[in-house]
């Protein structure tokens, strides 16, 4: 077996078991493969085997992949994510993309999305990006403003909020990152019963190679996984 392959089966069956600790069904839980640095062929391997989700942390790179024939049309039946930061003036660029943006961590930036939606006449799904683990380093809105921005995001009803992203530390001990996954599953919570009109909190994006079994099950259902699948597991 191919060990792209190979590594994303194992992958899949490490979700499952997660899902099933958190007494969810593993089809709850949906992958986004980081392809960061990965090539076309490596791409084309993982949606050959089923992978239906991938993410992208650059636009420009991202680009240069979804002008490529093999990978880019819409019949293919898989999603681009934008999971790394967004700058203002590549929104027109990454609307042209990408079907979920993750890293929304600004009212400034949701304008721009907002404004660059409603040239294309077509409305954004967004999550908002939250830094639950207090570090400068990390993009993401602060805890105590989340609700805040949510009320001011009313003004912009073209984009779709539709869920929170957050990133853990970088860590050897996932446990390290399970109060920062706690966290924002709280935070949905706490969303969700203010009620505000057109947002949802149907995703939860946490999770990466080394913790996301841990995002899992603390509520996340969408992990991001690049190195478990592309590398030769240690």
């Amino acid at each position: 077996m191919n060990p792209i392959v190979n590594n994303l089966y194992t992958v899949n069956e490490r979700i499952a078991r997660a899902a099933e600790r958190s007494n969810r069904t593993p089809d709850s839980i949906e992958l986004v493969a980081v392809t960061k640095g990965r090539s076309i062929s490596e791409i084309q391997t993982i949606l050959d085997a089923g992978v239906k989700n991938i993410g992208e942390n650059r636009v420009q790179e991202a680009q240069q992949k979804y002008t490529t024939d093999a990978i880019a049309a819409p019949e293919t039946g898989f999603r681009w994510h934008l999971i790394g930061h967004l700058q203002r003036n590549k929104v027109k660029t990454a609307l042209e993309m990408f079907s979920l943006i993750h890293s929304v961590d600004s009212l400034r930036l949701l304008a721009e999305i907002a404004r660059r939606s409603e040239e294309r006449t077509q409305p954004v799904d967004v999550l908002i990006q939250v830094n639950t683990t207090g570090e400068a380093s990390k993009y993401g809105l602060n805890t105590d403003d989340l609700l805040t921005f949510m009320a001011d995001a009313q003004a912009y009803p073209t984009v779709n909020i539709i869920g929170l992203m957050t990133m853990g530390q970088f860590s050897p001990s996932p446990e390290e990152n399970r109060p920062a996954f706690a966290l924002l599953k709280s935070l949905s919570e706490k969303i969700e019963t203010e009620q505000f009109p057109g947002v949802t909190m149907r995703y939860l994006s946490m999770g990466m190679t080394n913790d996301f079994e841990i995002a899992i099950e603390e509520g996340a259902n969408l992990v991001r996984i690049g190195r478990a699948i592309f590398e030769q597991p240690i």
